[in-house]
C-alpha cells in the first residue's frame, strides 16, 4: 500500500513537471515557428463577435474551441506515454535477464545431478 502511495505522489509531481516542460520549453519554439508567441491562446471563436484573446472570449462567455490548450494536453500525454513505455521496457528487460539466469542455473543443476553449482559460473556449452 505504501508503494502505491509513493507512486501516486511521484506521478503527480512528474505530471506537473511534464506540464511545465511542455508549456515552458516545448511550446514556445513551436509558437515562434507559427509566428505567434503563446500557443496556448490559440482558439476558434464560434460566436459572431471578434475577440483578440482567449481571456476576453471567456470573460464575455463566448463559445470557443481551444485547440492550443488541447495541443498542450496532447504533448503532455505523449511525453508521459513515452516515459511510461521506456520504464516498462526496462523493467521487462531486467525480468527477462533474471529469468534467463534462473534457467541457466537450473539447467546446470540438472546436468550435474544436483551437484553444487556456482551461480556466477558460465553456462554449460
Amino acid at each position: 500500500m505504501m508503494h502505491m502511495a509513493v507512486g501516486i505522489i511521484i506521478g503527480a509531481a512528474f505530471g506537473r513537471m511534464v506540464s511545465s516542460l511542455v508549456s515552458d520549453i516545448v511550446m514556445p519554439p513551436i509558437g515562434l515557428l507559427t509566428g505567434r508567441s503563446d500557443f496556448s491562446s490559440h482558439f476558434l471563436n464560434l460566436s459572431g463577435k471578434a475577440y483578440v484573446t482567449l481571456a476576453e472570449a471567456k470573460a464575455a462567455g463566448a463559445a470557443t474551441i481551444n485547440y492550443g490548450m488541447f495541443l498542450n494536453a496532447v504533448f503532455d500525454f505523449v511525453i508521459v506515454a513515452i516515459a511510461v513505455f521506456l520504464l516498462i521496457r526496462q523493467v521487462n528487460r531486467l525480468r527477462s535477464r533474471r529469468i534467463r539466469r534462473q534457467k541457466t542455473v537450473l539447467t546446470a543443476v540438472r546436468r550435474f545431478r544436483y551437484a553444487p553449482v556456482d551461480v556466477r559460473a558460465a553456462p554449460p556449452t
